[in-house]
């Protein structure tokens, strides 16, 4: 299982939310790609990055800071927030991100996003699902839409590779992820590689998303609050 870090970028700082709400926004770093060169440092190796602006604006904000990890660090990158045009996959992919976080246009859009997997290889790209509920919500998890989770993946299956799965209401609370969604997912799309997201708050989490066999797990607020020291991560990673 990989253990994937996360930077949250709002004004160009790293941030965490509490449940996905803006007004609840803590910054912990004013230099996230400090952070990053931390996280290498510890000898992980891959990054999940989160561009706050650009999935509540609709479009990516962050291209400095996104650049700058990029150039500055060897990490393996996963990309989203506001990813909408072909123009911003072209850009990605040419700067060195790895796989790209679509959320927002996999609700809205799914021709364009199939056609996206199909023209650049589904390899390239994670199917972002963030759920209240069971129930996707869009655009920063501003908005709430009637699509349920399994109906989601459903459509872009078997094309589909990778898909993170986000529980808002766990998320930057420290309280333990929702295990039981995750072994759902797993149960559904045995074939599918499963990223898990929010609520990490020990490496008891970890190895129990672990025994469930979910394929990676992204890590955010516990790192930041020293819940879980980056050194008790390297022996997961060998």
């Amino acid at each position: 299982m990989k253990i994937i870090p996360a930077i949250d970028l709002v004004d160009g700082k790293c941030v965490r939310l509490s449940q996905g709400d803006y007004d609840k926004k803590k910054v912990y770093r004013d230099n996230p790609v400090e952070v990053a060169k931390e996280f290498e440092a510890a000898d992980l190796d891959h990054l999940h990055l989160v561009d706050l602006d650009g999935a509540k604006k609709g479009e990516v904000v962050n291209w400095k800071v996104i650049g700058e990890i990029l150039n500055k660090t060897a990490l393996h990158v996963d990309f989203g927030g506001g990813v909408k045009t072909t123009d911003d996959v072209d850009q990605l992919l040419e700067l060195g991100i790895n796989r790209i976080n679509i959320g927002s246009v996999a609700v809205k859009e799914p021709e364009k996003f199939k056609g996206w997997m199909k023209e650049y290889g589904p390899e390239n790209f994670i199917l972002g699902a963030d759920v209240r509920n069971e129930n996707v919500q869009i655009n920063g998890w501003q908005e709430g839409t009637d699509m349920n989770l399994y109906d989601l993946i459903s459509q872009y299956e078997p094309l589909l590779k990778y898909a993170a799965c986000t529980d808002i209401d766990t998320d930057g609370m420290l309280s333990g992820p929702n295990l039981g969604l995750y072994k759902k997912i797993k149960n559904r799309f045995p074939h599918l590689k499963v990223i898990a997201s929010g609520g990490i708050s020990s490496i008891e989490d970890i190895k129990q998303l672990q025994y469930i066999d979910v394929d990676a797990v992204v890590i955010g607020k516990a790192l930041y609050e020293g819940e879980i020291k980056l050194e008790e991560l390297k022996p997961l990673t060998l």
